[in-house]
């Protein structure tokens, strides 16, 4: 029987880097910090926690990747981190900020995903289907829309607008 994945090859990367870490309880207190434009999702799940290190009890180093160069949300995030990990006992928390390899949408979880669907926003895909009712049939009524990753689309059929993440 052959393996069919249904995770990207890049998450699966990022899946087992945190599942191998020697630091689970800091990536486990992380996942209560949210993306400030997606509030349902997780930084986790949105694929910019890249990595969480551990120097000791009480000093660590976190790893972001922003969804693009010059992302505002970016210094919001790194102050939740700071205070998600100061309120779990880690006095010295240091967030470093990485560009290369840039974010894609090929890092955000499945959970990601279905948390973008449940608010009603399309996630990253091939084609694009309405959150509402599922249709396929959608139009693009501009490539700008509530943030600079969304693009705002419209359903042909419930007539619904609805936000697109955009694929990168």
């Amino acid at each position: 029987m052959q393996h069919i994945s249904l995770v990207t090859p890049e998450f699966a990367a990022r899946r087992a880097l945190r599942a191998n870490s020697t630091c689970p309880q800091l990536w486990s207190t992380l996942d209560s910090v949210f993306d400030p434009e997606l509030p349902h999702v997780t930084i986790w799940d949105l694929g910019i926690l890249v990595d969480v290190q551990q120097q000791d009890e009480k000093r660590c180093k976190v790893t972001v990747s922003p969804t693009y160069s010059g992302c505002p949300a970016i210094d919001v995030i790194s102050e939740d981190i700071v205070s998600a990990l100061n309120g779990s006992g880690v006095e010295h928390v240091e967030v470093a900020v990485s560009l290369s390899p840039a974010w894609n949408t090929d890092l955000i979880s499945p959970a990601g995903k279905a948390a973008m669907l449940s608010q009603g926003i399309a996630p990253p895909d091939k084609s694009v289907n309405c959150p509402q009712c599922g249709s396929e049939h959608t139009s693009v009524i501009s490539q700008f829309g509530s943030t600079a990753c969304k693009a705002l689309y419209r359903c042909n059929d419930c007539l619904e607008p609805f936000d697109y993440f955009k694929e990168f």
